[in-house]
């Protein structure tokens, strides 16, 4: 049994790999199931035993993608003392493993464009949720996100946000967007963003997202 559990990790992996291959030769749009397997060298039968159709494959290879993303942002932010410190290795982590991999790092924006089903969308959000639990949880230890409708608000949209739409933009218009740029100046602007937010010497912290009652 773990002989045939490990081969058949070690055929999923093969697959998912042959499946980023595909995508960075021709894209995510032109791209189907039979392109995949024939990378693979795979059998029909060996990939709709592991994958039920097409968007079950990209919805596994996003997980994956996540997994090693969150995994190195996770260990850079727990390494931080200060919030300041954290935002900053937040950002630069985010944008160090996008750089560094940037074929999964496509695939993924790629991906995240496109409208996945309702089981598979929820699944990933699940799946989000649970890898950036003990990322979000020390950044509520240092007050990061004080204040927040959310933590994925906070993070994603108020503290990633420019590094999102960043790397979007370096994907898709090749020169664009200088690399060194988005490292020197993303992580100052989002913790020019925290310190935004950051709560009021006297008063509740105001919430993101709402606008702020007037005195």
């Amino acid at each position: 049994m773990a002989v045939a559990r490990q081969n058949g990790v070690a055929r999923r992996e093969a697959l998912l790999d042959a499946a980023l291959r595909c995508f960075e030769q021709r894209g995510l749009l032109r791209t189907g199931i039979e392109d995949v397997r024939k990378e693979a060298g795979a059998s029909p039968s060996s990939v709709y035993h592991l994958f039920e159709d097409f968007p079950a494959l990209v919805a596994a290879l996003l997980e994956r993608t996540f997994e090693r993303l969150l995994g190195d942002v996770t260990a850079r932010v727990r390494s931080a003392r200060t919030a300041r410190s954290a935002v900053r290795a937040l950002v630069s982590a985010h944008l160090t493993w996008v750089l560094d991999h940037e074929a999964e790092a496509r695939f993924m924006y790629q991906a995240l464009a496109l409208e996945l089903d309702g089981h598979h969308r929820a699944a990933l959000r699940e799946t989000k949720a649970r890898l950036k639990a003990e990322m979000t949880a020390h950044l509520a230890e240092l007050g990061v996100l004080a204040g927040a409708r959310s933590s994925e608000v906070m993070v994603d949209v108020v503290l990633l946000g420019p590094a999102h739409q960043a790397c979007r933009a370096y994907f898709s218009a090749p020169g664009a967007v200088d690399p060194a740029w988005m490292k020197a100046t993303l992580p100052d602007l989002a913790c020019a963003a925290l310190a935004r937010l950051a709560p009021a010497e006297s008063g509740s912290p105001p919430a993101i997202g709402r606008p702020r009652r007037r005195p």
